[in-house]
């Protein structure tokens, strides 16, 4: 059996060992794949990618491409096609979206919420591939296996990109971030030919902010008192006569004790 050749700057996992994928939306991804009954093959990819033979890839609507290294000079090329939901579904799942303002909070804050779904079902779709005919992959390795693990190997590297950044999940599935966004805030992309925008109908605010989580805020001093300024070190430009700290201190307190005024409407 030949041996894998080693690559120098390849995309390692961070993950070296356990479970890949900190959130639950990575995990979800690769439970999916790992149902469809492709395991030993997956196990080997897993491989590949802890050793960073994933070399590059590229994510965009409905497509994965990407290079990795085996044991042969030329490294692989490996094409994955995720079927793309039409315009007609994103439409139904971006008017889902944008009635209920924690979708759009939380995926700005970089997390993907825990009831994404609900909105795909209300729109007779799935986010996540839910067999692997809703995937097509090739390698041009000389595994006639699919997916041999060079792809596996992908798949685990995109996992954890998709920690990183949930809007690629919806991006390889036909919708970029902008596109995505512009839907929620309302606005409709315009047929070819067409000069007149659709207007989405105005939303009850009641309606819209009813499903906000409630959100209990209490103001109080630091436990810590400047403790990224004491992180940071005092600053080469400071030339006082006065004692750094004990200037920051009397500045920070003051501040702190007007914070706490203006959130209970003290003064």
């Amino acid at each position: 059996m030949t041996r894998r050749r080693e690559v120098k700057d390849g995309i390692k996992l961070r993950a070296q060992d356990g479970d890949i994928g900190e959130s639950w939306w990575a995990d979800k991804w690769l439970r999916a794949l790992e149902g469809f009954g492709w395991q030993s093959r997956l196990d080997r990819g897993k491989h590949y990618a802890r050793t960073g033979q994933v070399m590059e890839y590229e994510i965009r609507p409905g497509k994965v491409s990407a290079k990795v290294q085996g044991s042969r000079r030329k490294p692989y090329q490996v094409r994955v096609r995720v079927r793309q939901l039409d315009a007609g579904t994103w439409s139904r799942v971006a008017r889902m979206m944008s009635s209920r303002a924690v979708f759009a909070a939380k995926l700005l804050a970089g997390e993907m919420p825990r009831d994404i779904e609900d909105a795909f079902r209300s729109a007779n779709a799935s986010l996540f591939p839910k067999s692997g005919r809703d995937l097509k992959m090739s390698c041009s390795c000389p595994d006639v296996a699919t997916p041999c693990k060079h792809i596996a190997a992908v798949y685990y590297v995109i996992g954890e990109a998709f920690d990183r950044d949930p809007w690629l999940i919806f991006e390889l599935r036909g919708r970029p971030r902008d596109q995505l966004l512009q839907q929620l805030r309302g606005g409709r992309p315009q047929a070819r030919g067409t000069s007149v925008k659709e207007v989405a109908p105005p939303l009850d605010p009641m309606d819209f902010w009813g499903d906000a989580p409630e959100v209990e805020v209490k103001v109080r001093p630091p436990m810590a008192p400047m403790a990224i300024l004491r992180r940071l070190g005092a600053p080469a430009f400071w030339t006082g006569s006065r004692d750094f700290w004990a200037e920051m201190e009397k500045i920070y307190y003051s501040a702190g004790c007007r914070a706490i005024d203006l959130a209970y409407a003290l003064g």
